[in-house]
């Protein structure tokens, strides 16, 4: 489990790791997407919502 938790760090210090996590904190200022994280972890969660469809 080091193994793989040394190659996570290395690639996030990587310009790609570096490019995507600035991508995806982007993303997570767009108040549309908070909309949808929040609407996906209380339908997970189940709170709310308009019921279990099976």
């Amino acid at each position: 489990m080091a193994g793989l938790m040394t190659k996570i760090k290395a690639w996030s210090r990587s310009p790609q790791g570096q490019r995507t996590r600035a991508k995806a904190e982007r993303m997570a200022r767009d108040p549309r997407n908070k909309e949808k994280a929040r609407r996906l972890l209380t339908k997970f969660r189940g709170k709310g919502g308009k019921g279990r469809r099976y």
